[in-house]
């Protein structure tokens, strides 16, 4: 069954000859964490501190935390983006990161040429992404604009394709930063049930969000952050009043 687990799992990034308090305050803010060793020529940001996490099937698992805590490294870490600097991470299963939906698509090509290339990205070979065109283009609603370059849409069509594509695979293991809001009030209605549908699926779900709603919305368990290491774990409303 699939399961991720994490074995003392540090996460580490360098800067080298900036002593910028502005750089290092900017980093922070990107990745969580908190600085650590410093010289002259080096800065060192602990985004993750010996972190031990399993997740198995059935879990639908809310990282919770102020900004800076580490939860979107963490995501990475889980979706194998980052390598621990120290411990491990063992991933097994299939994993969707929906961090950044358009991430492996090209501007410059069609909607339709866009759909083949994400679904490749996402693990599929071509002869299976090139079948999901007909489905994605029903439900992007993008009509003849699939065939015409993306550097041409609105922000608004290219998440529609974007999330479209992202979702048209179900995944053993979902990785999500916040709740996405697709569109107008319809299409994001739509967008809603697909989302439901997919997490309904699968074997694992995790959701970093600052919606407590929507923690005790979708998630049995609940993971508090606090400067890079988990501070509690447990049942949702346990967790939630530790914040």
């Amino acid at each position: 069954m699939p399961a991720i687990e994490l074995r003392d799992a540090t996460v580490e990034f360098s800067i080298y000859n900036s002593r910028s308090r502005s750089i290092r305050n900017d980093l922070l803010r990107r990745v969580g964490g908190r600085i650590g060793t410093e010289d002259r020529d080096r800065v060192t940001v602990q985004a993750l501190r010996d972190v031990n996490l399993r997740l198995e099937s059935g879990d639908r698992v809310g990282l919770i935390g102020h900004n800076g805590a580490g939860k979107t490294t963490l995501l990475r870490v889980l979706s194998g983006a980052y390598e621990p600097s120290s411990g491990a991470a063992v991933i097994d299963g299939r994993v969707s990161s929906l961090l950044d939906l358009a991430m492996g698509m090209d501007h410059e090509l069609t909607g339709r040429q866009n759909i083949v290339l994400r679904g490749v990205f996402l693990g599929l070979t071509f002869r299976q992404a090139r079948s999901l065109v007909p489905e994605i283009a029903e439900f992007s609603e993008l009509g003849s604009y699939l065939d015409v370059p993306m550097r041409t849409y609105s922000s608004g069509m290219t998440l529609r394709l974007a999330f479209g594509v992202s979702t048209a695979v179900q995944p053993d293991i979902i990785l999500l930063d916040e709740m996405i809001s697709v569109g107008d009030t319809a299409f994001a209605e739509k967008a809603k049930q697909r989302i439901d549908l997919l997490f309904d699926r699968a074997h694992i779900l995790v959701l970093a969000s600052h919606s407590m709603d929507a923690v005790r919305q979708y998630c049995n368990r609940a993971v508090l952050l606090r400067e890079g290491r988990i501070v509690a774990d447990g049942p949702v409303d346990d967790v939630l009043r530790e914040l």
